[in-house]
C-alpha cells in the first residue's frame, strides 16, 4: 500500500514537471511572438513618412490603424510630397498579407513611387514604370495603390489607380462622389500594364480622401456601404481640420469588423482665388 501511493505521488510530480515545461514553452513562444510584432511595428512606422508637406492653400492629414489581430502587421502605406512641376504627388496603398515581407514590399513600393515621381508627373506613368520596377525585383507580392497629383494653384488634379479603393470628394457648393473611373490592376503582378488617368480642375474650396480596405470593407460590412459611410463623413466635414475628418473616417473601420490594417489621407485645398 505505501507503494503504491509513493508511486502515485511522483507520477503527480512528474505531470506537474511537464505542465511547468510546456507553460514555460508556450511563455518562450509568446515572448518571441510580441518581440516579432513589436519589431514588425517599428519597421513599418519607420517606412511610413514621418510629417506630411503643409503648403499655401493645403493641408493634409493621415490616420493608421493596425490590424486587429495582434499577430499580423499589414503592408498599407500614405504619402505627400511636392513634385517638380510645383503639384503635390499624394499616394496611398496597400501590400497583399501580413508579415514583415508585406512590410519590406511595402517599402520598396512607397520608394518606387518617389524615385519615379522625380522622373515624371503623370500618375498613369509613375504606376506603370512602379509595377514593372517591383516584378523586375521578384518579390512574389502585389500591391493596390491609388496615386494623384494635385497643383494647388491651379487646381489641376489627376488621379490614376491600381486595384485601389476609389478616392471620395466633397467641395463647398454640395458637390461631392466617389470617383468610379476605370483604373487598373494591382502593382507587381503583370509586366507592361496601362493604368488610364482621370483629370479635373478643382476651383472651389473642398476635400479630397483616400483610404484603404480596411476603413471600408470587413465582415460585417460590404465595401459599398462602407464608401458611402466615408462619402456621408466627407460631405458633412469638408471643411473641417483635415486631421479632425482623417479622424473621423478612421472610425469607419469599427463599423467593419475589420480585420486588415486601415489607412486614411485628407487632402483640404482651399479653392482658386479669383484674380482681381
Amino acid at each position: 500500500m505505501r507503494h503504491h501511493r509513493t508511486a502515485h505521488v511522483d507520477s503527480a510530480q512528474e505531470a506537474l514537471l511537464t505542465l511547468g515545461r510546456l507553460v514555460d514553452q508556450a511563455l518562450e513562444r509568446i515572448r518571441i511572438q510580441r518581440a516579432r510584432v513589436e519589431l514588425a511595428e517599428a519597421l513599418q512606422r519607420h517606412l511610413l513618412p514621418p510629417q506630411l508637406p503643409q503648403l499655401p492653400h493645403m493641408a493634409i492629414a493621415a490616420r493608421y490603424t493596425p490590424s486587429r489581430d495582434g499577430l499580423d502587421v499589414g503592408g498599407d502605406w500614405y504619402d505627400a510630397f511636392p513634385m517638380t512641376n510645383g503639384s503635390v504627388g499624394v499616394t496611398i496603398g496597400d501590400v497583399q498579407g501580413h508579415d514583415v515581407e508585406a512590410i519590406a514590399f511595402m517599402g520598396q513600393a512607397r520608394t518606387s513611387l518617389r524615385a519615379l515621381a522625380s522622373v515624371t508627373t503623370d500618375p498613369g506613368q509613375i504606376l506603370s514604370r512602379t509595377n514593372d520596377l517591383l516584378i523586375s525585383m521578384s518579390c512574389g507580392l502585389f500591391a493596390t495603390c491609388c496615386f494623384l497629383t494635385f497643383d494647388p494653384v491651379s487646381g489641376a488634379l489627376a488621379i490614376s489607380r491600381a486595384g485601389h479603393i476609389p478616392m471620395v470628394w466633397a467641395t463647398a457648393t454640395g458637390w461631392s462622389g466617389i470617383v468610379l473611373d476605370s483604373g487598373g490592376p494591382p502593382l507587381g503582378i503583370l509586366r507592361g500594364e496601362t493604368y488610364p488617368v482621370t483629370r479635373r480642375r478643382l476651383t472651389e474650396p473642398g476635400s479630397l480622401v483616400l483610404v484603404t480596405d480596411g476603413v471600408v470593407e470587413g465582415p460585417s460590412c460590404p465595401i459599398e456601404k462602407g464608401l458611402d459611410e466615408v462619402a456621408q463623413l466627407v460631405r458633412d466635414g469638408y471643411d473641417s481640420d483635415p486631421d479632425r475628418l482623417a479622424g473621423d473616417v478612421i472610425k469607419v473601420a469599427d463599423l467593419t469588423g475589420h480585420r486588415d490594417d486601415a489607412a486614411v489621407l485628407v487632402v483640404r485645398y482651399a479653392g482658386i482665388t479669383p484674380a482681381g
